[in-house]
């Protein structure tokens, strides 16, 4: 998180989930579950909490966040049919924001290099800093620095805006989506 709240540009991907600084609570919610069923009540609402003080950066305009979002991740109702409307819905309206950039590659796209796993890169203010990869996994994460590796996520990132649709059709394709 300490990282998070200190990078002024992250590019994300996802591939089965709504990216989590553009998830709802009842989403984040069931996302989190799914992870952890065992999970207590009070340590899934600690974890929805702090998942929802994270996107306060995003909707104060000091942040600027463009995902890639596979069409997968919009259509499987994460939470039940109402939870994933709720959150379709919420995500139009972040495409109105100045700092949000987001993007949906169709199924008709075919495969694409992003279908091994979800990965975020971070951007920082200092220039002395080095952007950083982030994998998220089940009880851990990495964090990936070295040049070599950064270079191919970024590649990787940037075939993957060209493969997805761009963002106006995304809109498009969210408002289907709602249909």
């Amino acid at each position: 998180m300490s990282l998070e709240e200190t990078a002024t540009r992250i590019r994300a991907f996802e591939v089965q989930f709504v990216p989590s600084l553009l998830q709802t609570a009842d989403y984040a919610r069931a996302h989190v579950r799914l992870g952890d069923p065992d999970i207590s009540d009070a340590d899934l609402d600690r974890k929805v909490h702090e998942r929802m003080l994270r996107q306060q950066r995003l909707h104060s305009g000091d942040l600027k966040v463009w995902a890639v979002v596979d069409e997968n991740a919009l259509r499987r109702p994460i939470g039940g049919r109402s939870v994933m409307r709720a959150q379709v819905e919420h995500l139009l309206l972040l495409t109105e924001r100045s700092n949000l950039t987001l993007q949906i590659i169709p199924f008709n796209a075919g495969g694409h290099g992003g279908i091994s796993g979800a990965f975020s890169i971070l951007r920082f203010p200092e220039a002395t800093l080095p952007d950083i990869v982030y994998l998220e996994q089940l009880t851990s994460a990495l964090y990936l620095h070295e040049v070599r590796e950064l270079d191919r996520y970024t590649q990787l990132m940037d075939r993957l805006c060209l493969e997805a649709a761009q963002p106006k059709e995304s809109v498009k394709m969210l408002a289907g989506i709602l249909r």
